[in-house]
Parts: structure tokens; sequence; C-alpha cells
């Protein structure tokens, strides 16, 4: 019930503010509304305004805003029965581009909005600048950084989070750096000097070069999903788990674990989890599975394919002006990820099977619910993110299919012929049918639904 009842208050929303980005600016451009529609199939609600339908459907799955004069009322000969100036397709080609890019818009703005909401209101998590790893052979081991030390100053610059500390090592391209550390009671002063080296991405699985000192931060690994059928659920471990200990040896950062994991395909690993203030004994088998080193090496590592997250309780918050300002950055941000994964899809860079349907934002809302409205919320963002840009895609049916036939007009200084237009929109029709069918695929495949006719 959680699950059904997120899922619908998450595509609710997104669809209402969607649509109601067309409604008011084509309100407020002069074009008549006919009817605005939320949801498909059966009307459940209806009423009449002044000179607008409004309507909502049982299935939460989608919305539309009917225009007077969607296509041009003059073509035919025929006497239109509503006033020619409110038709959309009379109005110059900027209001009605700025109708159409008002839903997807607005989809955006209300990223920012959550962003910025949860970033005064609760704040952003970080992490405490105190060392929980130091790698051997690395610049950090040979400057005498160890375990337990907390940073406070960087080059005379006091600090006060680990992301301070990536900061300054981004920055330094090789110039050694002075930090101040408290050991114990005692402070003391080393000299770091950052290096550089091949990294992997965690979500592309691209190499990049990245500078570091060899030193990560102090945080607890704790699980936030865990896939059907994986390892990780095998082994009983769910969202929420915080991995404190390795065969009995307390772990310091996520690292630990994600090397401890890796290093073990096929062979039982022995964790501790603490869930509910209790701590609890937990055997999980990492899945071999292959990978290409950065050097371009196949190798075997092991994964228990479960989401994880460093576990922190400091968290920063913002005021009003600042929350605004980076809410709007993280929207950008998230658009730009989310650019660049269609076109690694695209690309066959990534798999297909990544992508996801109305059941696996389902269950992840279900998920988030159960951590918190501000994780429902931060969810709802992100697929807000996500519907923009899928609707600002140019094809035909979308937002942007229509975006891309005004660009049409304005370069041959006419619109395209409504044949060619319904054409391609019946195109684009059986294109999203089978994108649909393909991602309601995926998501029973997450969910062996298969496994009746085996």
């Amino acid at each position: 019930m959680t699950t059904v009842v997120s899922f619908v208050i998450v595509i609710g929303i997104l669809i209402l503010i969607h649509e109601l980005g067309h409604f008011f600016v084509a309100r407020w451009t002069g074009v008549g509304v006919e009817r605005f529609s939320i949801g498909f199939g059966p009307v459940l609600l209806r009423w009449r305004g002044k000179e607008t339908e409004y309507a909502l459907s049982a299935i939460p799955m989608g919305g539309y805003v009917k225009m007077m004069g969607e296509e041009n009322p003059l073509e035919g000969g025929a006497q239109p029965d509503y006033d020619p100036a409110k038709a959309f397709a009379l109005k110059p080609l900027w209001v009605r581009f700025l109708i159409v890019f008002a839903g997807p818009g607005m989809n955006l703005v209300l990223a920012a909005v959550i962003f910025a909401v949860v970033l005064a209101t609760l704040g952003r998590p970080v992490l405490p600048a105190a060392v929980g790893r130091v790698s051997e052979g690395t610049p950090a081991a040979a400057a005498g950084l160890r375990v337990g030390d907390v940073i406070t100053a960087i080059d005379g610059r006091p600090i006060s989070y680990w992301e301070d500390v990536d900061r300054a090592v981004a920055k330094s391209q090789a110039r050694p750096l002075t930090l101040r550390v408290r050991r114990g009671g005692a402070e003391e002063t080393v000299t770091v000097t950052p290096r550089v080296h091949a990294a992997v991405d965690p979500i592309f699985r691209e190499t990049r070069e990245v500078w570091d000192i060899g030193a990560a931060p102090r945080v607890i690994p704790q699980i936030t999903s865990v896939a059907p059928g994986s390892p990780a659920e095998k082994a009983a471990l769910k969202p929420g788990d915080a991995i404190v200990e390795i065969a009995g040896q307390p772990i310091n950062t996520n690292d630990d674990l994600l090397d401890a994991i890796r290093s073990r395909p096929g062979r039982p690993l022995t964790l501790t989890a603490e869930r509910d203030g209790r701590r609890l004994p937990v055997t999980v088998t990492p899945e071999p599975v292959k990978e290409r080193s950065p050097n371009g090496e196949e190798i075997t590592v092991g994964k228990i394919q479960a989401g994880l997250v460093g576990k922190t309780d400091l968290f920063e918050r913002y005021g009003p002006v600042d929350a605004i300002g980076l809410g709007a950055a993280r929207t950008w941000d998230m658009t730009v990820l989310t650019v660049k994964g269609l076109w690694k899809l695209v690309s066959r860079q990534i798999d297909s099977s990544n992508i996801g349907g109305p059941i696996q934002i389902a269950t992840e809302a279900g998920r988030q619910a159960k951590e918190g409205m501000a994780s429902l919320a931060l969810f709802t963002a992100i697929i807000s993110v996500n519907l923009a840009v899928l609707n600002l895609l140019p094809v035909p049916m979308l937002d942007g299919g229509h975006l891309f036939f005004f660009v049409i007009e304005a370069v041959l200084k006419r619109p395209l012929s409504l044949q060619k237009r319904e054409a391609a929109q019946r195109v684009g029709f059986v294109l999203l049918m089978l994108l649909m069918v393909y991602a309601l695929y995926n998501d029973l495949v997450r969910l062996d639904a298969f496994k009746i006719f085996r």
C-alpha cells in the first residue's frame, strides 16, 4: 500500500505541475483552453469552468491540455465556434514555443524548489574532516597521516568538512599542501603532496584522472537498496542496515567494505550489520562479475548488488537565498547527468537493461517513502528532472517534438503541412509505445516475474 500511494503521489504531482505549466502560460498569452485533464481512462471527477472543462481520470500516467485552435482554424474554411484570437495555431511562433516549453520547464522549476526547501529546512549531509583510511604507499601515508586524525586547516584556512579537503586537493595540481591536524589532544602540522591517478566513475564506469592523497573520510557504510534475488537479499540485508564490522574488524570507510566485497568473488564474507540498535551477524557471498580495470585488463570482482552510502548525522543548512541558488545548481547538475545517461544508452555505452518503467518508479518511491518524507521529496525532484529531459527529446508526441516542428517552421518561414505532422506523430506514438513496453519488460525481469513460465 505504501508503494502504491507513494507512486500515485509522486506521479500525480509531476503530471499536475507539468500540465499547469502549459495551462497557465496558455492563459497568460491569451490562448483559450478547452480541457485540462489529469490522468487517462474512466473519468472520476469532472467540472466545468467559465471556458475550460477540468477532469480527473482513474489512471495517473499522464495528462493533457487541449487548447483552442491547435491546428489552424482557417485552413479548412469552416468558421470556428470560438474566438480565433484565442487560437493556439494563430499565435506568434515565440508564444507557441513558450507554451509548449512551459511543461518541462515547470518540472525543472519543481525540482529546484524541492532541492531548495530540503537544503533550507533539513540541510545536506556532510562528512566531518576525520581520516578513516590511509592507503599504503600514498602521499598521505608518506606524510604521516593516521586513521583518526581530524584535519582542521589547509594552508592556514580553517575547514569543517571532508569536501573541503577534496576541493583543496583537486585544486592543488601537485602543489604541496600544509595540513593542520588534531591527533588525540594535540595539534600537529603535516605536509602532503597530492598525486594524480586513474579512477573509475561510480555511475558510468568511466576512467578519468583525479588528484588525491590516498586518504578517505571516516564513515559507516549504510545499505540504501537491495536488488531482488541479489546476494545482498539472500543474506537478508535490508535498506537502512549499517555495516559496522568485516570479519570482526571495525569499518571506517565505504572503501573498506567495497574492497572486501570485490576481493572475494564467490567466497563467503562475514559482516556485522547494525539494525534498529541491534548488531546482527550476516554472511554474504559476492557474485563473481567480469569487468575492465583502469588499465583495460579484464578482471573478476565480487558484487552483492546493493546500494551504498556513507552514513552521517552531520547536516549543513542554508539560508533562503543560498538554498535557492544551490537548488538551481543541483537541478542543472542532475539535468546534465540525465542527458549524459541518455546519450550513453543511445550510443550503447550503457546496457539498455538499465531502462526502467512505472514498476521500478513505484518500487523506488515506496522505498524512499519508508525512509522519510525528505527522501521521497528528493526522489520526486530527481524524477521531475528526468521527466523534463525526456519530454524535451525531439520525438513527435512529446513536447520536444512540437518544439522541433517550431524550429523547422522558423527556418522554413512556414509550418510543416498537417499531413507530414500527423505522419510524424504516428511514428512517434509507435516509438513511445515500444519504449514503454520495453521498460515494462525490464521491470518484470528485475522482479523475476517470468519465473512462472520456467
